[in-house]
């Protein structure tokens, strides 16, 4: 699929530069002399950037206690993992522009529901949740690259995707790849690292593959998680309808899952603080 998948990066000039601030945070993951202090001086040298981190910090979802007005303050406020990570949003939704076939705002509070979904099961499965939460913003990104080159079939694929998780088939009918394969491109055109790649590449059909990816699980569920909220659709029966022999294979206790996207709240809310 990946052959299928190169096809929409036959224009160099449609494929966006990752930032290097997004770059530099990514390296930071295996940094372990890398502090808070340091992750905040990185954010600081991209202006724009620091704005949306600071009306992100201050949004509902993180309620601080007092008002956030420094970079110093959001990374005390937030700590390492969520300041790296809502940066790392804030930097990959804005490499991409506006795109026809697909409605902006909505795709990105689907990216952002994807990855909060992947970091809860990524806590419960035991696979690294910052990791987690970034391939999930990532795992729709190859969409964009498609609708940049074919926007009517992206748009029509959109507009028959009303079942959770049935955006896979349609495309694999339409462009004989997913979204999930064209991400994997694109991952690997950023020299994001190869597990990560391989994840998306597994991610259409992850119990085909073998070895068995946990992290391509996880992706494929969080994408089906973020369509049942999108279509507010009960989660779990949601998963149980989408794929079943996936939720069986992982022995998810369901009961427990539910309780941990209850608590969760909106995962994509902070869509307005992230796109403006």
């Amino acid at each position: 699929m990946i052959a299928a998948a190169e096809k929409f990066f036959e224009k160099n000039n449609a494929l966006p530069t990752m930032p290097e601030v997004a770059s530099r945070l990514m390296r930071s993951f295996d940094d372990d002399n890398l502090g808070l202090a340091d992750v905040a001086a990185l954010i600081g040298k991209d202006a724009t950037l620091s704005a949306k981190v600071l009306r992100l910090a201050n949004s509902a979802r993180y309620s601080p206690s007092h008002n956030v007005s420094s970079l110093q303050d959001a990374a005390a406020a937030l700590g390492m993992d969520t300041l790296r990570n809502l940066s790392l949003a804030a930097c990959i939704s804005g490499a991409f522009p506006k795109v026809p076939g697909l409605d902006r705002e909505k795709f990105w509070r689907h990216s952002l529901a994807t990855a909060g979904y992947a970091r809860i099961l990524s806590r419960i499965l035991r696979v690294d949740d910052d990791t987690s939460y970034l391939a999930g913003l990532m795992m729709r990104t190859g969409q964009l690259m498609m609708a940049m080159a074919d926007p009517d079939q992206v748009a029509d694929v959109e507009a028959h995707a009303q079942e959770a998780g049935s955006r896979f088939s349609l495309e694999m009918h339409r462009f004989n790849c997913t979204h999930a394969d064209v991400t994997a491109s694109l991952a690997a055109h950023w020299h994001f690292p190869a597990p990560m790649v391989e994840a998306f590449k597994d991610a259409n059909t992850p119990l085909e593959i073998r070895p068995f990816s946990l992290m391509a699980a996880v992706l494929h569920i969080a994408e089906v998680l973020a369509d049942a909220a999108e279509h507010h659709e009960d989660p779990v029966k949601a998963m149980q309808v989408a794929v079943p022999e996936l939720v069986e294979h992982l022995h998810l206790d369901l009961d427990y899952l539910r309780d941990k996207i209850a608590a969760a709240g909106d995962l994509g809310g902070d869509v307005d603080q992230l796109l403006h």
